[in-house]
């Protein structure tokens, strides 16, 4: 079994899970942090007992280490260098989301990856969960017939403060990347052009737009419609969104929390003004790890098996496309082909 020597870039932003998920693998080993802060690696060590060295220097790091694989939990602005000085020295990349802050590094750094051979694969998290892989069956069997729409609503007020508060564009950019990805995952297929309209209303604590409307044209004819705000206050909806799906036998409903529900035209009644429906069961047969935990052992999956993750940068670069046409779109006012 491959040993892969582990070392974290950014200890100042990252969540306990990916240590945590290191942790707990027999061919997993942590042997170095880098921060840009050192003060930040040093209590990141201590919090988690690691007696291991500490770094400002990514290549340092590297070098000295032998690492073979990278995670990279740095803030977005960061993504491009440090994932790039990873693939040229010869690491694997495990990173969170977004592959950067701007389309023109995002495909920089995909030139990178393919030329190094190496695997860069993107943390999407919220494909792991049963209720959403549930939710793609169904769709996707085809007992609500073709695809026509798709439409997501996310509506949350997390204050976070930090980095997201002085983003441009803080919900497109650090969140709907889930919502869209989503969107892609769900019904098989890429964005070809959108229309976005983006906004800050009133009582938002975010100095950039933090609420949006997007249209997406995808590839398989459907229509994707995301409305989505990070400042609003009450009756939230999930932070995997609530999604209705068309089709033209019927439709499937998921709340972001629940087993989905779905319901078809019952062909065995007469057609009516209001065609009669019946209900279709919706069961969760995926049994994998949910989460972060359910992403992370794919990506190593990938490396085990010597193919490309689900989230590998190749795929993900068609969400980052979603996101960077809809805040081209919001800018100029126009609908923008992606």
């Amino acid at each position: 079994m491959e040993k892969f020597k582990i070392v974290v870039a950014g200890c100042g932003s990252m969540s306990n899970t990916w240590l945590d998920y290191a942790k707990q693998r027999e061919n997993a080993e942590i042997v170095g942090l880098v921060d840009v802060n050192i003060e930040a690696a040093k209590a990141m060590a201590n919090r988690r007992s690691l007696n291991i060295p500490l770094y400002t220097d990514l290549s340092e790091a590297l070098k000295e280490t032998d690492a073979n694989l990278l995670f990279d939990v740095t803030i977005p602005g960061a993504h491009r260098q440090v994932v790039a000085t990873a693939l040229e020295a010869g690491c694997h990349v495990f990173g969170e989301k977004p592959m950067a802050e701007t389309l023109e590094d995002a495909l920089a750094v995909l030139q990178v990856a393919n030329i190094s051979e190496k695997k860069y694969a993107v943390m999407q998290n919220r494909r792991y969960l049963k209720q959403i892989r549930a939710f793609r069956d169904v769709i996707t069997s085809g007992v609500i017939g073709t695809v026509g729409s798709i439409h997501a609503n996310f509506f949350l007020g997390p204050h976070f403060g930090g980095f997201r508060d002085i983003m441009n564009n803080p919900l497109i950019l650090d969140m709907a990347i889930h919502t869209f990805d989503q969107a892609r995952f769900l019904i098989g297929a890429n964005p070809i052009s959108v229309y976005c309209h983006e906004y800050n209303p009133p009582g938002s604590w975010y100095q950039g737009n933090a609420s949006a409307i997007c249209i997406f044209e995808m590839s398989n004819g459907a229509v994707f419609s995301y409305n989505g705000s990070w400042c609003v206050e009450g009756l939230n909806t999930s932070w995997e969104s609530e999604w209705r799906v068309t089709g033209s036998e019927g439709s499937a409903c998921w709340d972001g929390t629940q087993i989905p529900v779905c319901e078809i035209v019952d062909r065995d009644q007469k057609s009516a003004f209001l065609n009669q429906m019946k209900k279709i069961e919706v069961e969760s047969k995926w049994d994998g790890k949910e989460g972060h935990w359910g992403c992370l052992d794919e990506m190593f999956a990938s490396l085990e098996e010597n193919r490309p993750a689900e989230t590998d940068c190749n795929d993900n670069i068609q969400s980052m496309k979603m996101v960077f046409g809809a805040i081209e779109s919001a800018r100029t006012g126009k609908k923008v082909l992606i």
